[in-house]
């Protein structure tokens, strides 16, 4: 399989910039760790007390809850500047509130379990719960509105009853998981976070400002549906592919090992796979994390994130977007060797 080689620059199309690839990478200690199925230490199995007081109810499937330590919050206050207008504080030490709500979002009850380790039908069940949150999200004056199927919280109940529909109409949803120890997990029970917020964050952002600008350039062609028959078409770095989805080491890979799942055709958002591409989702995603998981034989960590239509946007943004995963591990050359971003 061809890949980016070590000491040339390549150009990211999706975030139009460039990176300088290199080989070498740190050493550290390989995950052995053996993990009871049950563990009443933790505050995601099932049965068990949070750190909030809420005791989790007995689930059997994927569970929804807020997070109790959200990184942002739906009652924020607003931030105020000291600094005059004009002055070189105020033009350089720039901030602003961020409010949103954040969930988590359990992949199974079995505490030693992983994405690789669960079956299709339960991968499917955790893209379901992905795809019912964001619809709940969505904006009534999106594109998207028209086609998502429900406009509730399903799935989504707690210790103490159903939780609550957002407060005020938030622009994106990112949804995400951090696998490892290496990646800042603190907790290995299988489970993601998914962040809404009043804001676009700065990766998303700088892709749509690229999927826009390609498809205004040439002429409402897909960038990245492009990309995708593209890479299908040469075969150099294509991981795994089914008939939705196109799992490729994309050409401006910052991490080795990095891999990006596309959808072939033009799917802005979750909300538009029928039942048989979300099944082909949880087919490559399966694919994918065993792969890592037997490449070095080790819990392969990662941090992997759903790039998707923003929750409130223009038509020209919500047509411009096109769904994909990126999986961003950090191992090198073998599961004890570390990449590492410098400079």
């Amino acid at each position: 399989m061809a890949v980016s080689p070590s000491g040339a620059r390549v150009h990211s199309s999706g975030k139009d910039h460039t990176v300088l690839i290199d080989s070498r990478g740190q050493q550290e200690a390989a995950s052995k760790t053996t993990l009871p199925s049950y563990d009443p230490s933790c505050y995601l199995c099932p049965g068990n007390k949070r750190a909030q007081g809420d005791t989790n109810p007995k689930y059997e499937g994927t569970y929804v809850f807020v997070n109790d330590y959200s990184a942002v919050k739906e009652a924020q206050d607003n931030y105020t500047r000291e600094d005059a207008d004009g002055s070189r504080s105020s033009l350089l030490l720039r901030a602003e509130a961020v409010t949103g709500k954040c969930y988590v979002i359990t992949f199974a009850p079995v505490h030693n379990l992983t994405l690789a380790d669960l079956s299709l039908p339960e991968i499917l069940a955790v893209i379901n719960t992905w795809t019912d949150i964001y619809t709940a999200h969505i904006s009534p004056l999106s594109p998207l509105y028209k086609v998502s199927w429900s406009t509730t919280l399903p799935q989504m109940s707690s210790g103490n009853g159903r939780i609550s529909g957002p407060k005020e109409q938030y622009r994106y949803m990112q949804i995400f998981e951090n696998k490892g120890a290496a990646m800042g997990c603190s907790n290995p029970h299988p489970h993601g976070q998914i962040w809404t917020t009043s804001g676009l964050p700065e990766e998303p952002a700088l892709e749509l400002d690229q999927l826009k600008k390609y498809r205004q350039e040439q002429g409402g062609l897909n960038m990245l549906e492009e990309y995708a028959s593209l890479e299908s078409e040469k075969k150099d770095r294509v991981v795994f592919e089914n008939k939705a989805f196109v799992a490729v080491c994309p050409w401006w890979g910052t991490w080795p090992f990095e891999v990006m799942i596309v959808a072939r055709r033009h799917k802005r958002a979750l909300v538009d796979l029928d039942d048989g591409e979300k099944l082909d989702l949880a087919e490559v995603i399966a694919e994918i994390t065993t792969r890592y998981d037997n490449l070095f034989e080790t819990q392969f960590p990662y941090s992997m994130g759903v790039h998707q239509a923003p929750l409130e946007g223009s038509a020209v943004e919500i047509e411009a977007s096109h769904l994909h995963i990126h999986f961003y591990p950090p191992l090198l050359r073998s599961a004890t060797v570390r990449k590492f971003l410098v400079g």
